[in-house]
């Protein structure tokens, strides 16, 4: 289904009493919004055709003749102004043309004028009215999104970052007019507008999650007419860290252990976000088991801290010296239970 076209007045976000230089300024505003090059992706399609749409909407009303049709017929203000020639060439004498008026075998006689009239009238009679609506001033600025990664640190206690956005500019090649000698400007392409890189200094909380939309207010693009700024949308992603697995709030971990500290029990160093701590580790431990360490993770939504769960995981000495060697030889001479009966009872089982 065919849409509506829209009202040039809107798209340049100005009422229908704008001056000339009200309307100049908009679509130097709006052309900062809309200029394809600050866009990327599936988005950067939309913008040209909104680029495109504001263009044709500046041309019309910055020509005073136009913007008067435009006034009078709305988007059919060409052809209104085609139909308005046929008809002085009918009443001057006899016209066939393009349009497929024609004439009585009396000359220039009333019913075809009339014809011509009710014709026209049907067309373009309520353009006018319906043209005179005042469009709602002040565009909003576009908003603006970039991805920001954190370390995981960053995410336990929040980082103000340094952002590289890509900020409109008044064409210095032709001073915003968007053209130099009767030619459009190769520079800004008619825009009037070109883009310089701008850096700004944002802040993200602590405690935010992989895959987060964090919203910046009024650091997106300016708004049109006195509309307000957008804003800045960073989507925040996690790089993996080489130790920590991150679960919510909560940390996971490996922690390594000798064979005896996990037979006897120890006190061992372990890692955390900040500074490494003392962990105790219980006598008989297992391999897989798991300490945890209340309120050492990351900060939650709700308040307070994730906790950090070790992870045990029993290993051997890379080089045993031959009093080691002795004992182990000593530890295999004692009676156990086959650690592997469970196993093999289940496999019977199948």
């Amino acid at each position: 289904m065919a849409t509506a076209p829209r009202d040039y007045y809107q798209i340049l976000g100005v009422p229908r009493t704008a001056s000339a230089d009200d309307i100049k300024k908009a679509f130097r505003r709006l052309a900062r919004q809309y200029h394809p090059d600050l866009h990327a992706g599936g988005k950067k399609a939309e913008m040209e055709k909104k680029f495109k749409e504001l263009n044709e909407a500046q041309e019309v009303l910055s020509d005073p003749d136009k913007r008067k049709k435009y006034d009078q017929y709305g988007t059919d203000w060409e052809q209104a102004q085609a139909f308005n020639k046929a008809r002085e060439q009918a009443k001057s004498g006899g016209f066939g043309g393009p349009w497929g008026f024609e004439q009585g075998s009396g000359g220039q006689g009333a019913g075809g004028n009339e014809h011509f009239s009710d014709f026209f009238e049907s067309l373009f009679g309520n353009r006018g009215r319906s043209a005179t609506r005042d469009s709602d001033s002040g565009t909003p600025g576009e908003d603006l999104e970039t991805d920001v990664q954190l370390a995981l640190r960053e995410v336990l206690t929040g980082v103000t970052r340094r952002v590289t956005l890509r900020e409109p500019q008044t064409c210095a090649t032709c001073l915003g007019n968007g053209h130099i000698r009767g030619r459009s400007c190769a520079t800004c392409h008619g825009s009037g507008m070109t883009t310089e890189s701008k850096t700004i200094e944002v802040r993200i909380p602590a405690g935010v999650q992989d895959g987060t939309r964090v919203r910046v207010a009024g650091k997106g693009q300016s708004g049109a007419y006195g509309g307000r700024r957008g804003d800045l949308y960073l989507h925040v992603t996690i790089a993996p860290d080489p130790i920590f697995r991150q679960q919510g709030s909560d940390l996971h971990a490996t922690l390594p252990v000798y064979p005896w500290e996990a037979a006897l029990g120890a006190d061992v160093t372990a890692p955390t976000l900040v500074e490494p701590v003392k962990v105790k580790v219980p006598a008989g431990s297992k391999a897989d088991g798991k300490l945890r360490l209340k309120g050492k993770g990351l900060p939650s939504a709700t308040g307070g801290h994730g906790d950090l769960f070790l992870t045990l995981q029993i290993v051997m000495p890379t080089m045993m010296t031959d009093e080691e060697q002795v004992l182990y030889e000593r530890l295999s001479k004692q009676r156990h239970p086959d650690p592997r009966m469970e196993l093999l009872h289940t496999a019977r089982r199948r």
